[in-house]
């Protein structure tokens, strides 16, 4: 049993009008119906951006393919002690979904299991920013990176509970004398869906990751954000363990957004499970001090 993919994502900002600015004009995502509801695709939303003071992840939304998947999720969670909410008609109407489960993480991050979302295919994505098309589908949204004050508790709850399944490690070595393994998982042919920082951060969230098809889309979204001003965080560069092709960006509520194109995917048959020592083979060199 595993979750099959990233659904969406929520978060709390301070200016909200500065995110939409951020989503549309630099991200290229396209409003939805819904005020702050963004989408990548053909799923009614797959961003959700609300007023609050947090300018962090609120809650994250993982999919599974139907009502069974979902039960086998609940079974798994309230047998490990998990308290779990079904969702209430009005959630579940404010979410799109035909069904869905909530509880928190290891740190106290929103968690939401559904299926059943929304699609709008009758209203084909269409970008403002004029990019083509994300890389979604069964692979879901993209990608979170989560900072955790409990390591071994978090790598559970993904791993054991949700069924998440690690792809790699990499050391980092932030200075001569910390360091730590940061661990990816995947859940679907996408590297990795989720990936887990052991260290304090001020945000719960370091970045998201969106995938477009083409190289020429990773540059066209660097030269939008420099127009408009919003902060480079790390050049351009390949990662060495998804071989992914992107840049940095500060969002208005101070967290990054990974842009990003060419990664490998997983095939579970034959993937071994590996570590490295370096985040990145060339570039993403690091522009500004990082604000998490």
């Amino acid at each position: 049993m595993s979750v099959a993919s990233l659904g969406y994502l929520g978060f709390q900002v301070k200016d909200t009008a500065a995110w939409d600015a951020f989503a549309t004009g630099v991200l290229g995502l396209m409003r939805g119906e819904a005020p702050g509801r963004y989408r990548l695709d053909d799923l009614a939303w797959r961003i959700a951006v609300d007023a609050g003071e947090a300018d962090d992840l609120a809650f994250a939304g993982f999919e599974v393919a139907g009502p069974s998947e979902l039960a086998e999720v609940h079974a798994k969670l309230t047998g490990a002690g998990v308290a779990v909410g079904n969702g209430d008609p009005e959630l579940l109407a404010e979410r799109g979904v035909l069904g869905l489960i909530s509880c928190r993480d290891p740190d106290g991050l929103a968690v939401e299991v559904f299926y059943g979302p929304t699609r709008r295919t009758e209203a084909p994505f269409a970008s403002p920013a004029g990019v083509g098309a994300f890389v979604t589908g069964e692979q879901g949204l993209g990608h979170v990176v989560l900072a955790t004050k409990n390591m071994p508790a978090a790598r559970s709850f993904y791993q054991d509970l949700l069924g998440f399944r690690l792809s790699d490690i990499i050391r980092m070595q932030p200075t001569p004398a910390f360091g730590f393994d940061m661990e990816f998982f995947h859940c679907n042919p996408r590297h990795h869906t989720l990936a887990l920082i052991p260290a304090p951060m001020p945000k719960r969230l370091h970045h998201f990751m969106v995938q477009v098809p083409t190289l020429d889309a990773v540059g066209f979204a660097l030269e939008r954000a420099t127009a408009a001003g919003a902060p480079i965080t790390s050049s351009l560069g390949r990662h060495t363990n998804d071989h992914m092709v992107s840049f940095y960006v500060g969002s208005p509520a101070g967290f990054e957004v990974e842009f990003g194109q060419g990664a490998l995917e997983v095939d579970d048959a034959t993937w071994r499970v590996s570590r490295h020592d370096k985040p990145s083979s060339w570039g993403h060199k690091r522009l500004i001090p990082a604000t998490n």
